[in-house]
């Protein structure tokens, strides 16, 4: 019998931080923000004051999607916003498999199932639209209520991005089976190759369906400052979820500190400071993701090459009968494992929402960048950072892990 069950390495208690934080220092421009607000003792209203409201919709508007302030609310972090949406829907919720590791539990804190459904080859992230027709049909045949799709373009933990014809297909399968969309769009601001990448909204394509979900976390704000905002559908409909979802927040006083809200309308206004920085993180990640994305597949393990974030999705299945010798024989013990000889947190792929006997796990950048604030800013400064003897360290742990794995299951396997 395996030591490991996933109800015993649950992912409210255990699981891996709901995003993985850049390691970089603050913004100077940013902390001054912050800290030009810290003397303010009044409290704003619940979903968000009037500048980050304005902000939030000059940031969508360049990005495509005109929005009004009153179709807008702020909260202290992407989880809270998905606890108010899915307690204001009702139902039953449906995600992707794999899904980042803080969507479910809020469906089950509620006593709502959460439904998985398979992602299509191309991409994680969002469900393949015929898994997604079966899996409506299967759980409203056994008497359940799906209401709520969640899904990402811009995926956390497999760091695809959907094509546009993998995403319309999905989204006029919810379409047709009555479903409400949320989109979570955290990582859209930190594609690797913006230019050379097509990512579209799924409010681009169902105006009045979707609601859309940004973690300021994503791109723009220390993981420790929690900011998010929600953008409604239009009409009567997003109206009365707007409306919904505030009294929610009211009850939970779920609004963001003054001093983080001062700090998030500034980074939202993408002043010049903040636009550099970002794209500075996202090409010091991108190229750090590549690497370990090559070090993965030359150990012989399977992962879709990175296209946007600060992680990597891998599946070690290709090395099992090394592990077997290691006693890993499913993604907590291969968590273990992992963890313990490269003395990173390496969460198992059971944490998002795949099956506990895959050998999957999701790496993160963040952590092969260096151990202190000093030199994770010196990967940030430098113009061949993975030259750095800190990533080079890391890089070479890694594949000294793996790639004994590698020479180790090719030594047992049977002759052909």
């Amino acid at each position: 019998m395996r030591r490991t069950e996933p109800e015993g390495h649950g992912p409210v208690r255990y699981g891996p931080s709901a995003l993985p934080d850049d390691g970089l220092p603050v913004l100077p421009e940013v902390a001054a923000a912050l800290a030009g607000a810290a003397q303010q003792t009044r409290r704003r209203p619940i979903g968000g004051g009037t500048e980050l409201l304005d902000a939030a919709c000059g940031y969508w508007q360049r990005r495509g999607l005109p929005t009004t302030p009153g179709r807008v609310a702020a909260a202290p972090g992407a989880p809270a916003l998905l606890l108010a949406l899915t307690a204001a829907l009702g139902g039953d919720v449906l995600v992707p498999r794999p899904c980042a590791a803080w969507w479910a539990p809020y469906a089950r804190l509620l006593g709502s199932p959460a439904f998985h459904v398979a992602t299509p080859a191309e991409c994680g992230g969002v469900p393949d639209p015929y898994a997604l027709l079966e899996t409506v049909r299967r759980v409203r045949a056994e008497g359940g209520d799906p209401r709520l799709l969640v899904l990402s373009v811009a995926d956390d933990p497999t760091a695809t991005v959907a094509p546009p014809e993998v995403l319309h297909e999905t989204v006029e399968a919810a379409t047709a089976e009555g479903l409400h969309l949320v989109s979570d769009e955290t990582w859209r601001d930190t594609v690797h190759a913006p230019h050379g990448t097509v990512l579209l909204s799924p409010a681009e394509m169902l105006p009045d369906r979707v609601t859309v979900v940004t973690d300021l976390a994503g791109a723009f704000l220390p993981a420790g400052w929690p900011a998010a905002i929600a953008r409604f559908p239009a009409g009567a409909t997003g109206e009365a979820l707007h409306a919904r979802v505030l009294d929610i927040l009211t009850a939970l006083d779920a609004r963001i500190a003054e001093p983080v809200a001062a700090a998030a309308a500034y980074v939202l206004g993408e002043p010049g400071p903040v636009t550099a920085r970002r794209t500075a993180s996202v090409s010091l990640h991108a190229s750090m993701a590549r690497a370990v994305h090559a070090v993965v597949v030359a150990a012989g393990a399977l992962a879709r090459p990175p296209q946007s974030g600060r992680h990597l999705y891998a599946d070690l299945g290709p090395l099992r009968p090394a592990l077997d010798a290691h006693a890993v024989g499913d993604a907590q013990e291969l968590e273990d494992f992992l963890t313990a000889r490269l003395g990173l947190p390496v969460p198992g792929g059971h944490r998002f929402g795949d099956d506990l006997g895959e050998l999957r796990v999701r790496l993160s950048t963040t952590e092969l960048l260096g151990r202190t604030d000093e030199e994770r800013a010196e990967c940030l400064l430098s113009t061949t950072p993975l030259e750095l003897p800190h990533p080079q360290r890391a890089l070479l742990s890694l594949s000294s892990v793996l790639d004994d794995l590698r020479d180790d299951a090719q030594r047992w396997e049977p002759p052909r």
